[in-house]
């Protein structure tokens, strides 16, 4: 091969492999956005109020690397017994794509506001997918659910309203 031929194809090889890192770099930045949006969203969705332990008690301060590994406090209600899922381990147990169908689609116990995030937008969801995945797993799986009338083995907030009767008329109506 000439002079000029070798560089010829070290100069397109050069182009290439820069290219390349190029893309992988603007991939990274992309990624990087997207896990500082999805940990923006998780701290202002409330997602730490129930699935980081001690966040409220901590007024917020929970170090990051606690968060979202869920709570073995049970939420007692009409519906049963529900609790904060560990999202860390979860989001290891799904890809991408997934995690945005289970957003859009499930439908599960209270408090849990599933109808609100069943309306978020795939890239919002898609960011708090990255974030959470980028935490890394950590912690155990929280208790499964337990059906209404069975007494759970954990500790439980009851979730019931009390003293309906004081309720003005006009109040109770409207429900």
């Amino acid at each position: 091969m000439t002079r000029i031929g070798i560089c010829t194809v070290l100069a397109v090889l050069v182009s290439l492999a820069g290219g390349a890192a190029l893309h992988s770099a603007r991939a990274a930045d992309t990624n990087s956005g997207s896990i500082d949006k999805g940990r923006y969203l998780v701290t202002i969705s409330g997602c730490n109020d129930c699935h980081t332990a001690s966040w409220p008690e901590s007024n917020g301060t929970t170090p990051e690397a606690e968060w979202l590994t869920g709570v073995p406090i049970g939420w007692r209600g009409p519906w049963g017994t529900s609790y904060a899922s560990n999202l860390r381990l979860l989001a290891q147990d799904l890809d991408e794509d997934a995690w945005v169908v289970m957003l859009r689609e499930r439908q599960g116990k209270p408090p849990m506001p599933w109808m609100n995030l069943n309306r978020m937008h795939d890239d919002d969801a898609r960011a708090i997918y990255r974030f959470i995945r980028s935490l890394g797993a950590r912690g155990e799986r929280m208790p499964m659910a337990v059906a209404p009338g069975i007494e759970p083995a954990t500790p439980y907030f009851v979730l019931e309203p009390q003293h309906m009767e004081r309720l003005t008329p006009s109040v109770a109506d409207s429900n």
